[in-house]
């Protein structure tokens, strides 16, 4: 059955393809191949690492990026044929297979892990998306990751940003912060006060994504503390409701946080914004509504 290991195989063959070009490269960044392939052996052979192994890794990988050792490249571009919106196909072609996989996979019991049907349907959109480059615009064989290389040495530690602070939240979360906050929250919200119960959950959603960069780790702790204890088991509401709009609600948080890095800084970075914080002056007008609407959507469902 295929799962998790087709993705961790996929992407620590990436990482290790990373960490080559880096050294093989002109000029060499033996700092840039040193994180790329210890993010490689940490998806190829996490499984067998062990807690304390893995715990190793992630401190070196840590320690790789922050003694200041990874640096960026400037490629010369060769110039390229125009080749219209047609650009846009290899773009297209994975979130329609990562929706058609999730959809066809349900029907397929045994082939695809059901838990796991979206994320291997990405990746299969991804390798789909890359065959069809390679047969269409005939780039040199590592060229597509030569180019993936550039674009990682620009975006730094960042890129794995996300895997990290959902990480924390899952720290959290076993540490019993939940119920911490939960604790603290309770004295705050009336009794039997829906709408308070869901403005507080909501907005903790999106000021703990502040605070740590990433809704995926402000979510268990949200969860813990409100979600599970007032909004689905004291007022009924829908477990799937509750974690998608509480979700929506930290994503408002994103929007408005310098500490998503990988969403907000590393854009501004790329297109050399004079505004380093650019990015999100110009999205906060859009993420406080939103939030606001998440409130009131997720009060009118349960």
């Amino acid at each position: 059955m295929i799962g998790l290991g087709f993705l961790y195989l996929v992407a620590g063959v990436t990482f290790a393809a990373f960490a080559v070009l880096s050294v093989a490269g002109r000029p060499r960044h033996p700092g840039n191949a040193l994180f790329y392939a210890l993010i490689a052996v940490s998806f190829l052979l996490g499984d067998r690492l062990g807690d304390l192994g893995n715990g190793v890794l992630v401190l070196a990988i840590v320690l790789v990026a922050t003694l200041g050792r990874m640096g960026s490249r400037e490629r010369p571009q060769e110039p390229v044929a125009p080749r219209g919106s047609m650009l846009f196909v290899p773009a297209l072609v994975i979130p329609v297979t990562a929706l058609a996989g999730t959809l066809l996979f349900s029907e397929l019991p045994g082939l695809v892990d059901p838990k796991q049907a979206t994320l291997v349907s990405l990746t299969l959109g991804v390798i789909l998306a890359l065959a069809i480059c390679y047969l269409w615009l005939r780039p040199a064989p590592a060229e597509p990751f030569r180019q993936g290389t550039r674009l990682m040495d620009h975006i730094g530690w960042a890129a794995i940003l996300p895997q990290m602070l959902a990480s924390l939240g899952a720290v959290f979360a076993l540490a019993g912060m939940g119920g911490v906050v939960g604790s603290l929250i309770g004295h705050v919200i009336p009794e039997g006060s829906v709408l308070g119960a869901v403005t507080v959950y909501c907005f903790g959603m999106a000021l703990f994504t502040v605070i740590m960069g990433n809704a995926f780790a402000a979510f268990p702790v949200m969860l813990t503390a409100i979600g599970l204890p007032l909004l689905i088991h004291t007022y009924g509401g829908a477990p799937a409701r509750v974690a998608a709009i509480g979700m929506l609600a930290g994503f408002c948080g994103t929007l408005m946080t310098p500490m998503a890095a990988n969403f907000n800084l590393v854009p501004a970075a790329l297109l050399e914004l004079r505004d380093r914080y650019g990015v999100i002056r110009a999205q906060i007008p859009t993420a406080i509504p939103l939030l606001i609407f998440n409130i009131v959507l997720l009060y009118w469902v349960i």
